[in-house]
């Protein structure tokens, strides 16, 4: 290790830190052995308030880091013993490091009632790093989806193809409990469609990783953390809920926990039954130089019905205080089916109707996934060194059928040409395979901690589109739309990072060096790629302390965003004859850096400044495909450079204890260079967009909430899209000694949540209208049972994350 922290230490060397103020120590029994997973509260000396609260550490140990001035109290408890309580600790601004007495927790010698504390975590929480949403606490997300749930947190936008974007910028890599989605763009989106937000605990947005994630993200991060009971013995919870907008929906859970002093065995299952619509009126026009060739006046109301089964095993093994092992297996089946009839009316280049098509589409989507992670943790000794380690072995299953009928009219309705039938089949197969070991240590010297770790990874991804031209009454096959596909993917990385915190400076210094060997290749036409490139991805997080009330963080750092699987994958999925999409297998990653500056005020109010440059930026274009008459083909193609300047605001406040209002206001800029589709693109315009939700607690253990988004105008790449607004509200009752509790509530009240937008760029111009089913009233039962004591879970993210955020659902 001498090695290892030789670089670091020199780098570090040209910097001075004073000490900053904590609070640690070690709960003990009567036989002065250690207590893992006690409660350990630290409360104001003065009225015992609530300060913070963790568990201590299999070894007992317990630190609270970043203490203000004043007088304190540690407590300690745990079931069937009395409560530890330290004498008064007074922390000043250069008090440093302090450590406590052991806390000798005695054993209980007569039977105590249950004793319940109780903490509500705020809707909203802001990190200097990151920011928290509480699901759990929200009101109006009862009975919704994930990606519901996702489209009202601060900053992100989910547009109308699906992409998700975080403060303005695209690239962001999603993760289910550290373990990344193997989806983008519509198959993500469904995804999270099939999730039930009341199996959500909160969802982490993490804006400027640290070199211990994958490089992956150019955007951020953005991790959904799923619920898992933290309790002794056996407890769960069941969610059930019912709602309806112009169709019906229906999530319905169950999450079980048992634990022991050895084992933990935890299991959910989640079902969600959905029907939903999607109108999309379009407005094409083509144009051969200056000169209008004619344009599509298009209708298409589409109709979804989703069924989806998602089933969670997981247990730890703990061989001793020091060493714990555990395995997590995960299922996912999705049916998600789709109709639509698309209506088009021909208009000729004298801008006068000519004729009509109508297409009758049937779509069928089948997906499922298994996963199993193999995890490890070893703590080496009582100074807190410690060694993690996963296996992780993922296996995706994608089946699609793609069945149209276009018919040909006049203006009369009379048929003028035989009908053309279209269909295609898709089985797609990929298979992840990952390794992982990290490393951590105190790092005394600086009075910091240092972490390093390796990982790889193994792709294999192999799609076969098939389709058949059914116009004549056979099965003749199209070879101009079918296609075999087969990815491979290596990619292998190591990591070293380091942190010191000292007085009033905090700093934590990282370097990510990741190796990628890809291969593609087409079968039907002979064409592939092969990629191999080795990148740094350095990091470095600030952060002084002005004052009592004000502090400054800065963060820089290079990521890449590597295409999804299917963002590669060249299959064409088709609308109508006239419109598809289809991945690209040359698209190129994204590069970027990035640049943050944070103000905080009285720990509440916090401003960052962002700065961004990311190359070769992968967007999505609609554009006309020139191999047919007014075609039009939607794919992703690199830009050559993006630049980002934004400013994020929170502003919380409350009103006595009855009222908390948490705003979010993010303002950017973003300027799009290059050439694409034979246009020379330099677009953007400054825009903003406002979250605010609020929180009023009424009496007889009444609650409300309401949640208000605007998004002003935007640019994305060749697409302006008009502003909008939604509001969303809710009330809660808690019943039964606070057990359970109903959440009744209304989405999208005023039915406002619709996108209009216009696109331009040689040779085509488009106006679109899109609205959904996104006017929803909700009434939601949720039921905790089992005690309400003891030591917490494992929650394990396992070692696949960049790569299942990339699979594409298999395409």
């Amino acid at each position: 290790m001498k090695y290892i922290i030789l670089p670091i230490l020199l780098l570090l060397s040209t910097s001075i830190y004073a000490q900053q103020a904590s609070i640690k120590g070690t709960v003990l029994d009567e036989a002065k052995k250690e207590v893992g997973y006690a409660n350990v509260l630290l409360l104001h000396a003065a009225d015992s308030s609530l300060v913070k609260g963790m568990l201590s550490e299999p070894t007992g140990a317990f630190l609270f880091e970043g203490v203000a001035a004043g007088k304190y109290r540690v407590v300690a408890s745990m079931v069937g013993y009395a409560k530890a309580k330290s004498s008064e600790v007074t922390v000043t601004e250069n008090s440093g490091s302090i450590t406590l007495p052991p806390l000798m927790l005695q054993q209980s010698s007569t039977n105590l009632k249950e004793v319940v504390v109780e903490g509500q975590r705020p809707l909203i929480e802001q990190h200097l790093d990151r920011t928290v949403l509480n699901v759990e606490n929200s009101i109006a997300a009862a009975g919704n989806t994930a990606l519901e749930v996702l489209e009202k947190a601060p900053g992100v936008v989910i547009d109308q193809n699906d992409n998700i974007s975080m403060r303005g910028r695209p690239g962001v890599i999603v993760m289910i409990d550290g373990k990344q989605v193997p989806m983008s763009g519509t198959e993500l989106a469904n995804m999270l469609r099939g999730m039930a937000a009341n199996s959500v605990d909160k969802i982490e947005l993490i804006t400027n990783p640290s070199s211990k994630y994958d490089a992956a993200g150019n955007a951020g991060i953005i991790d959904i953390k799923l619920k898992r009971d933290k309790n002794l013995g056996t407890n769960g919870t069941i969610n059930s809920s019912f709602g309806h907008g112009e169709y019906a929906k229906s999530n319905q859970g169950l999450q079980v926990n048992h634990r022991t002093q050895k084992f933990n065995l935890f299991g959910s299952y989640n079902y969600v039954y959905r029907r939903d619509y999607n109108q999309l009126n379009i407005y094409r026009r083509f144009y051969e130089g200056d000169a209008f060739t004619g344009a599509y006046d298009q209708q298409n109301p589409f109709q979804f019905k989703i069924n989806n089964h998602t089933l969670r095993l997981g247990a730890d093994y703990f061989l001793g205080p020091k060493t714990v092992v555990g395995i997590v297996t995960n299922g996912f089946i999705s049916d998600f089916d789709r109709t639509n009839s698309n209506r088009s009316l021909v208009i000729n280049a004298q801008e006068q109707p000519e004729s009509s098509f109508l297409t009758d589409a049937v779509a069928e989507h089948d997906r499922s996934n298994q996963s199993i992670n193999l995890n490890f943790k070893h703590t080496l000794d009582s100074a807190g060194r410690e060694i993690t380690a996963d296996l992780d072995y993922i296996a995706y299953q994608n089946q699609d059928l793609q069945d149209f009928t276009t018919n040909f009219y006049n203006l009369r309705n009379e048929q003028i040409r035989d009908p053309y039938l279209l269909y295609g089949t898709l089985d797609g197969n990929l298979n992840i395979k990952s390794a992982k070991v990290d490393y951590k240590q105190p790092w005394k010297a600086v009075e910091g901690t240092l972490e390093a770790g390796l990982k790889s990874s193994l792709v294999n991804s192999d799609n076969d589109l098939q389709f058949f031209d059914r116009s004549n009454g056979g099965n003749v096959p199209d070879l101009g739309k079918s296609n075999h596909f087969l990815y491979e993917e290596n990619i292998n990385a190591a990591y070293l990072n380091a942190n010191t915190k000292m007085h009033k400076l905090s700093l934590q210094l990282g370097l990510r060096l990741e190796n990628t060997i890809a291969n593609g290749k087409q079968l039907t036409d002979g064409k592939e790629f092969d990629r191999d490139y080795t990148q740094l991805f350095p990091s470095a997080f600030l952060n002084y302390t002005l004052n009592k009330k004000n502090d400054l963080g800065l963060s820089l750092s290079r990521r890449i965003n590597r295409p999804s699987y299917n963002q590669l994958n060249p299959f064409k999925n088709f609308l109508d004859p006239s419109t598809y999409s289809a991945g690209n297998p040359f698209l190129k990653p994204e590069l970027s850096y990035n640049f943050e500056l944070t103000h905080t005020y009285d720990q509440r109010f916090i401003t960052k400044l962002s700065y961004s440059r990311t190359t070769d930026l992968m967007v999505q274009v609609l554009s006309p495909d020139l191999s047919e008459e007014k075609l039009v083909a939607q794919t992703f193609l690199n830009l050559a450079k993006y630049d980002y300047y934004g400013m994020t605001v929170t502003v919380p406040f409350s009103i006595g204890n009855w009222f908390n209002s948490m705003n979010n206001g993010t303002f950017y800029y973003g300027l799009y260079r290059g050439n694409l589709a034979n246009t020379n693109l330099r677009n953007g315009k400054p825009t903003f967009n406002i979250n605010s939700n609020n929180t009023i607690k009424l009496p007889k253990d009444w609650s409300a909430e309401i949640t208000g988004v605007f998004r002003g105008s935007e640019i994305y790449g060749f697409l302006d899209v008009e502003p909008l607004w939604f509001a969303s509200a809710g009330v809660q009752k808690q019943l039964w000694d606070k057990k359970a509790s109903v959440k009744l509530n209304i989405s999208d009240i005023f039915y406002t949540n619709r996108v209009k937008a216009t696109t331009e760029l040689t040779g085509y111009s488009e106006k679109f209208f899109q609205s959904r089913d996104t006017r929803v009233a909700t009434i939601s039962f949720n039921y905790r049972f089992g005690k309400a004591e003891g030591a917490p879970a494992r929650r394990r993210t396992g070692g696949a994350e960049e790569e299942k955020s990339r699979a594409g659902g298999s395409n």
